[in-house]
């Protein structure tokens, strides 16, 4: 149809990962959302014939909260696009972005609405569902059984819930109907914990956990500290704490705090949100597994731990292994609990890639020249950590390291909830959770409800974690250190 097409393709050197391009009406102009920092936004790249300067990309937006939708208008000289669901429309000649007022009032009849719902959720099932034998399930079967259940929903949770329990016949993961998002206040963390004993013995907010790196350590909060008030509001039995944060996020906030019988002070903090502090408690354990591993391998081995399958994990892998570990003799590899994402090829090749040069200036020590031209590659003997809290794309990177002799596999099978997923918006805002996309092995045997084995089955014992041991570390440790050694 297009004979040639090959011959004619040009490779956009935009210099970022651009996802949901659109062109505009006469063709002189893409627009594409791509997320640098963390932060999705709009950016655009000329397409004009024979232009005067090399064209580079533009950034059109530079705000918080995820752009979608975007349309041009016919003229191609601005864009139209949602933003934390307001209409907005930019002008490309001054980039300057203004929100379209709309207001519209309707009636839901949720009688009539539910049974929308169920068909589109059945229906979205029906026509992209990865298996279309439906793992055995007469799908068609299923909805003529649901049907009366749904008819007599009274609530959208109960709707939800009877979808629920259909899409569950399938017996299948990354599956599922979730509520609507509803944004509410936002509250800043200030990566503390507190005694229940003391609270409950109505001493108040007695600190019984700093989080290192966390707002109240950078300001020296301590162990045994009360906390008194936020903002000046005092704390008393029953104040909510997590009220008095709302909408402190990265924002200056007085707390006074006193450590045992002396005055009350002043500490000034700058809360972050739910998400960093998880990242903090993660790094704060991290460190103690490593240290845990550098002790019981004599300093000869060093350790790394993914907790997901995303970019920010990746990002956190290649810091990792060129700051802490290339000075070891091998590195344990931990991706327990690993809840998946997307990545696994982009960090199996840190660990496939081996050195075979090694460049020395002048006056320096040598290192490998995959390492000093900038290729994340680690290139030392590694041993591989998995239980049943491994899922999704961490089992996927089990698969690839067993699968390239990369090492051994120590630990339990992994979760066996291997398949590609997507997902849609249903009419009354509901998430529909849909597996797409078969995975498959290189054998061909498909990984959904095939965890991946392991070659060194060590299971936990009870009272490890209280105990400060780890024996699936302890048997990977042996295990490396044995590799090195022969």
């Amino acid at each position: 149809m297009f004979p040639g097409l090959r011959d004619r393709l040009t490779l956009l050197p935009l210099g970022l990962s651009a996802a949901r391009p659109v062109i505009s009406p006469d063709g002189k102009t893409l627009i594409f959302s791509a997320e640098v920092a963390g932060q999705e936004n709009l950016y655009s790249w000329s397409l004009e014939e024979n232009p005067k300067k090399p064209p580079v990309a533009k950034q059109l937006t530079a705000t918080s909260g995820g752009k979608g939708d975007v349309q041009f208008m016919p003229d191609s000289k601005s864009i139209v696009y949602l933003q934390d669901g307001h209409v907005m429309e930019l002008s490309l000649a001054n980039g300057q972005a203004k929100p379209i007022p709309v207001t519209a009032q309707y009636d839901v009849d949720f009688n009539v609405e539910k049974n929308v719902v169920f068909q589109e959720a059945w229906g979205d099932l029906n026509r992209r569902y990865y298996n279309p034998d439906f793992n055995g399930q007469n799908w068609g079967a299923i909805r003529t059984e649901f049907a009366p259940y749904i008819a007599g929903c009274q609530t959208e949770d109960e709707l939800r819930s009877d979808i629920n329990l259909m899409i569950g016949r399938l017996n299948s993961s990354h599956s599922g109907i979730g509520s609507p998002n509803h944004h509410g206040p936002s509250v800043g963390r200030l990566g503390l914990r507190f005694s229940r004993a003391d609270y409950d013995s109505g001493q108040g907010l007695v600190v019984s956990e700093v989080i290192p790196l966390g707002p109240a350590n950078v300001a020296g909060i301590q162990v045994g500290d009360r906390l008194l008030a936020v903002n000046g509001q005092e704390i008393g039995f029953g104040t909510d704490l997590n009220a008095l944060l709302e909408n402190t996020i990265g924002r200056r906030t007085v707390l006074k705090v006193a450590t045992g019988n002396a005055a009350p002070r002043t500490v000034v903090v700058k809360p972050v949100d739910i998400g960093r502090e998880k990242e903090l408690v993660h790094r704060a354990w991290v460190e103690k597994e490593r240290a845990y591993v550098d002790k019981i391998s004599g300093g000869k081995l060093g350790y790394v731990h993914m907790e997901a399958m995303g970019s920010d994990s990746l990002k956190q892998l290649y810091l990792d292994l060129d700051v802490q570990n290339e000075a070891k003799e091998g590195v344990i590899v931990d991706i327990r609990d690993n809840e998946g994402g997307f990545v696994n090829g982009y960090a199996i090749d840190v660990f496939a890639r081996r050195n075979y040069l090694e460049l020395t200036p002048r006056g320096l020590p040598g290192a490998p020249a995959r390492q000093l031209l900038g290729q994340r590659a680690l290139g030392k003997p590694t041993v591989l950590v998995t239980n049943q809290n491994t899922l999704s794309d961490g089992e996927d990177f089990t698969e690839g390291y067993e699968a390239l002799h990369l090492g051994q596999v120590v630990g339990v099978p992994t979760g066996g909830w291997i398949i590609y997923t997507g997902g849609t918006q249903l009419i009354d805002g509901s998430l529909l959770r849909l597996p797409m996309i078969r995975v498959q092995d290189i054998h061909g045997q498909t990984m959904e409800m095939h965890p991946r084995p392991v070659n060194v089955d060590v299971v936990r014992k009870p009272g490890e974690t209280e105990d400060g041991t780890d024996s699936q570390l302890e048997a990977a440790v042996k295990v490396l250190l044995a590799q090195i050694g022969k």
